[in-house]
């Protein structure tokens, strides 16, 4: 019996996120009450609060369902070694952006973070944590990039912190303009050309560490005679 009970518990949140995404999506998340999100699911009001303590711990649910394996993938990759930091980039960068392109989920809830959320309000607190979490994706590149540099992919002097940002930009921008857009091109299929135009890029001219500057030195005044 409780075996049953902790099944149908999940299989409860389950919908709740399903119904979240589809009420958040159609409405954005400051104008869905919790109420709507349990009727969309089919449940009573108490079950949303049985699962979530709140609507910011119900968003960031949804958020994590969807964009915690690409953040493994990037964790991992960082933590492993590897012999070509350039394609290990390469290969996560088309990764995240074939993704996007073939999984529904990733496309509502992508939708919904880049125009169907304001992080204010019952919210505010989400936006220090989505913070953190971009923090950490982009020390994650930093460390492949890195790598590359110890291996001689890049130069000696890039700037691997200003290089990571430029590479987490680039895609999440990707991402963000496509996701406006779908129709616009077959992701998937130009996913491939886009980051071997942003690797050929930051190969040939990477931001460069800025040199230290020698601060002038202002000529004595002659001594009084």
């Amino acid at each position: 019996m409780a075996r049953k009970t902790k099944l149908e518990a999940a299989i409860t949140r389950e919908q709740l996120l399903d119904a979240a995404e589809r009420v958040f999506r159609e409405h954005g998340v400051a104008r869905t009450s919790l109420a709507e999100v349990a009727a969309a699911a089919g449940v009573t009001r108490g079950a949303v609060y049985w699962h979530f303590k709140d609507k910011a711990d119900l968003f960031t649910a949804m958020c994590e369902r969807a964009t915690l394996p690409l953040d493994a993938l990037l964790c991992d990759a960082a933590l492993a070694p590897c012999a070509d930091p350039l394609e290990t980039l390469r290969e996560l960068s088309i990764g995240v952006l074939t993704s996007l392109a073939t999984d529904p989920r990733a496309q509502a809830v992508f939708e919904v973070i880049f125009e169907k959320t304001e992080l204010t309000g019952e919210l505010a607190n989400v936006a220090g944590e989505r913070e953190r979490e971009r923090s950490q994706c982009v020390a994650n590149v930093e460390q492949l990039v890195q790598r590359a540099v110890a291996a001689g992919q890049l130069a000696a002097d890039t700037d691997t912190a200003l290089t990571a940002r430029l590479l987490h930009a680039c895609v999440g921008g990707i991402m963000r303009e496509w996701v406006s857009d779908k129709g616009a091109y077959d992701l998937a299929a130009r996913a491939p050309a886009f980051i071997e135009a942003i690797l050929a890029g930051v190969v040939a001219h990477p931001p460069r560490r800025a040199e230290r500057v020698r601060p002038r030195v202002r000529p004595r005044a002659p001594s009084p005679a």
